[in-house]
């Protein structure tokens, strides 16, 4: 039996242990809500010490960094003897903050000692795992230790790329796709093939399958049919699926549609990130200045709605300052809309040069260029979907670390 622990069950972390618990017969969930992260941080071990029956036959914790391993098992000393996994989202060593002043130590001491309590570290990317270790040493001297913590835990970490149920999203695309064309809501189907699902043509005309490059032979469908080119004639869908919050860096994408806007391109927009009760004041300036660009603003409840929203659009933007995978971005570009991302933080480990821009500048470049020529959008680069297949790739990984094996996995540098 496997003991797994979100205390900030929402988003992709809930997308995460819910597909742990749902493949795995074998693991009790313990979850907190998601609300007020570093509140969560500071207090979920008293939380889940004691919330957490006493399980004999348990032999694994799989914990997210949200948990202060350390602190659970002082408080739970039954626990401790367990092979302990700490699996981590995102870290709190390198989050952008405006003012040293503003720098929440506890929040990366908690995740380092954490480290320390634990048996194996996962990371959901190189870059986060590369990212914490080079950080490390240098927030551990901030206080008055001075220990070489970077060689105490280096070897416990690992990366294991947060797993994607594409099948799943298949599902989804395919329901999302029935329902406009019939214009009623559907059920997921079951027993649809992913790989038909990736060839057919989206209701906006595009395939995954075979990006059509201009100059090439026309685009075909399953049946062989030449596919539709997005009209030249359609104004750009531009998606921006983040949270509302500052370090999603919501400023740089509105300022860069704002020059898009002086210009007079023609596109629509989606805002459909998740959003709490105190949100950056730049998005209710924004919503007047763009106007009846608007396609969508606010969060989707539905995953249904939120797939068919995705399909509808050309281009999806990250403009973040923190991020580590990356879901929603993998999710829009699998539902056919064209990643334009940083080149920098995990991007580049995930999407090809051409997806990424450096500057301001280079943003405003590729979505001015889009705006002009919408159909460029359909020209989606490769991306590599398999290494985040949780079927094809990660399932027997996640399989053998709850079970208390090793899996094959990256190890650090």
């Amino acid at each position: 039996m496997a003991l797994l622990l979100e205390a900030f069950y929402g988003g992709s972390h809930k997308q995460l242990v819910d597909l742990l618990q749902h493949s795995f017969g074998y693991c009790k969930l313990y979850t907190a809500p998601a609300k007020k992260f570093h509140w969560r941080m500071r207090s979920s071990a008293v939380y889940f010490a004691n919330t957490i029956e006493h399980h004999p036959e348990c032999r694994v914790l799989f914990a997210s960094s949200v948990v202060n391993m350390a602190e659970l098992c002082g408080l739970r000393p039954d626990l401790a003897g367990l092979r302990k996994i700490l699996y981590f989202h995102e870290n709190q060593l390198v989050y952008p903050v405006r003012k040293e002043q503003d720098l929440d130590y506890q929040m990366g001491y908690n995740q380092i000692v954490s480290c320390l309590a634990a048996d194996k570290v996962v990371f959901n990317s190189q870059y986060n795992l590369d990212s914490f270790l080079s950080k490390v040493n240098a927030h551990i001297k901030m206080s008055t230790v001075r220990l070489d913590v970077h060689s105490m835990i280096r070897d416990k970490c690992r990366v294991l790329y947060y797993p994607l149920d594409f099948s799943k999203l298949a599902e989804s695309v395919a329901c999302a796709a029935t329902s406009e064309m019939d214009g009623k809501s559907c059920d997921v189907p079951t027993g649809v093939d992913p790989v038909m699902i990736k060839q057919s043509p989206t209701p906006n005309g595009s395939s995954m399958a075979a990006p059509e490059q201009v100059g090439s032979s026309p685009q075909l469908d399953s049946d062989h049919q030449p596919v539709q080119p997005v009209s030249k004639y359609r104004p750009l869908h531009i998606v921006w699926p983040h949270r509302w919050e500052h370090d999603k860096n919501p400023e740089l994408f509105f300022e860069a549609l704002h020059v898009l806007v002086d210009e007079g391109q023609k596109f629509f927009v989606s805002v459909v990130g998740e959003n709490f009760l105190e949100k950056p004041g730049v998005f209710e300036s924004s919503r007047e200045m763009l106007g009846a660009r608007v396609r969508h603003w606010g969060y989707l409840e539905s995953r249904a709605e939120y797939i068919k929203l995705l399909k509808s659009a050309d281009v999806v933007v990250s403009t973040t300052d923190h991020e580590f995978f990356g879901v929603a971005m993998l999710e829009a570009a699998y539902c056919g809309c064209y990643p334009v991302c940083p080149n920098r933080l995990v991007y580049p480990e995930i999407f090809p040069k051409e997806c990424l821009y450096a500057t301001k500048a280079q943003l405003v470049k590729k979505l001015r260029a889009f705006c002009k020529f919408p159909h460029l959008a359909k020209n989606v680069p490769e991306i590599d979907m398999t290494r985040f297949d949780w079927h094809k790739t990660l399932h027997q990984a996640y399989g053998d670390l709850l079970s208390g094996k090793d899996p094959t996995w990256s190890q650090p540098t």
